[in-house]
This record gives structure tokens, sequence and C-alpha cells, in this order.
């Protein structure tokens, strides 16, 4: 099957392999997605991933995954990164002329338009009335920042979950009981994505990226990609990892309380 494909200032659809595979998904409607990389974390001078650091997703980042290995991609995103810090207002009418030239697009070929503000950063866009501005569109991203207000009912998150720390990963259990899913990069998946984890049930992520569609209560299970297939900090999941293994990771635990591990 062809890949669609369409190109704005900002927005690109059909370039990059994960939202590809949701124009191949076998359902009543083909779904294309625009998403919008920018610079993550400070790289652009400017944090827009303020979560990046607690949840240790710096260096294993989708940054450098795909296209992003190229130095003029990189550029790219850092300049609009740029725009968005130094002239936020022309910056968002800008996004918000290239979703509904997207959109245009899509419906005249017949297809389904969905967007993704944050391929590779953590905005909360809502409070620039992105997707307020066009309530009969799928948006959907996923985010660190689990306690986001005012998301409107066309902007679906999932909440990225990370063992880097063990205030962010105690978020877990409060974030599925609030309706939100989470999704999971997982450690070794030549051996399969584990079925459940910390009791709640785990799908594969990867055969799709439109995450609107997933089941709610479960965890989004993915593999690693680009740099994090070497990343040590815990934002990859091993499931294998003991809570006493974690414990020390984290620096949580004297001679003492280590001794007292060591008897269960």
């Amino acid at each position: 099957m062809a890949v669609h494909k369409w190109r704005g200032k900002l927005l690109a659809c059909g370039g990059d392999a994960k939202t590809v595979k949701g124009q191949k998904l076998d359902t009543e409607k083909t779904y294309v997605t625009a998403i919008m990389y920018l610079a993550p974390h400070k790289l652009s001078g400017v944090n827009v991933c303020p979560m990046a650091e607690q949840a240790g997703c710096v260096e294993g980042c989708l940054n450098s995954a795909g296209m992003g290995k190229f130095s003029n991609v990189q550029k790219a995103r850092i300049a609009k990164t740029a725009w968005f810090n130094l002239d936020p207002v022309g910056f968002v009418d800008a996004l918000k002329r290239d979703i509904d030239r997207f959109a245009s697009w899509a419906i005249r070929k017949g297809l389904t338009p969905t967007v993704r503000l944050n391929g590779t950063s953590d905005i909360r866009f809502e409070r620039y009335g992105v997707p307020q501005s066009f309530p009969e569109l799928q948006f959907y991203d996923y985010t660190k920042l689990h306690n986001r207000k005012g998301v409107p009912d066309n902007y679906s998150l999932t909440w990225s979950y990370s063992e880097a720390s063990k205030a962010y990963s105690d978020r877990l259990r409060d974030v599925i009981n609030s309706g939100m899913n989470a999704a999971a990069v997982f450690k070794a998946p030549s051996k399969g994505l584990p079925t459940a984890y910390k009791g709640v049930p785990v799908i594969d992520g990867d055969k799709h990226d439109l995450r609107f569609l997933d089941p709610l209560g479960v965890i989004v299970g993915l593999r690693p990609k680009g740099k994090a297939a070497n990343d040590q900090t815990g934002f990859v999941v091993n499931p294998k990892e003991t809570q006493r293994e974690k414990l020390i990771r984290w620096g949580l635990t004297t001679d003492k309380e280590l001794k007292e591990l060591a008897k269960c």
C-alpha cells in the first residue's frame, strides 16, 4: 500500500516509521497522522520537556531515532523550537494554519486526519488553544506530565512511564486509576513484551501509533529505539529487575536496609 505523504511548515505526515503504521491498520477508516518534531529537553536552550530529568529520558530520547540521526534534521528542530520560544503567538498561528491545511488535504483524499503535536517535546498545547481550535479533529500524544488540566476531549494523552526515579514510578497506579493509559519502553524485546506489569495488562504499542484507539486501563508496551537501546537509567524498564536492585539504583538504601532486603 502506498504511503500517504504531506508536509507543511511545522507538521509532516508519512515521513516517519511509527505514525505510518496507522495508515496500514485494518479498520473502516484510513488514518493519517501529522506529527511535529521539536528539539527536546534543553537542546534549543529552553526546556520543552519539564519532566525529562526525573523520568530519565534525556539520553534515550527518540530524537536520535530515524531521521533524527541527521544533522540537518536536528538543526531544523532546534530552529522550530527557538521560534516557539521567541514568538509563541506567531508559532501557534502558523501551527494552526498547518493543521487546517493538513486536515483539508486528508479529507479531500477520503482519509481521517489525526495530529500529534509533541513528537519529541512535552508542551501543554491545550494552554495555547490548539486542539480546542479543531474540535472535529483527533489529537493525541505521549506525555510525562500526569496532571495536565483543561485537556479537551479530542486530545488523547498517554502517560510515559519510567523507573528512573521512585517518585516518578510511584505515580503509575494513580495514573491508571485516573483513566489515563501508561506507556513503557521494555528491555529485552526480542523475548517479547510482558503480558502484564505491576498488575496492569500490557498491549503491544509498536503495532500502531494511534493511542486513542487503545483500550483503557493498560500499559502500552514499546521496544527501545535509537539511543534508548543502551539505556541504563530506568527509562527503559527491565521487568526482571528486583525491587532491591531498583532501590540500590535509586540510592534509597542504607547498609542496614540492604541487609534487611537480603533476608527477603
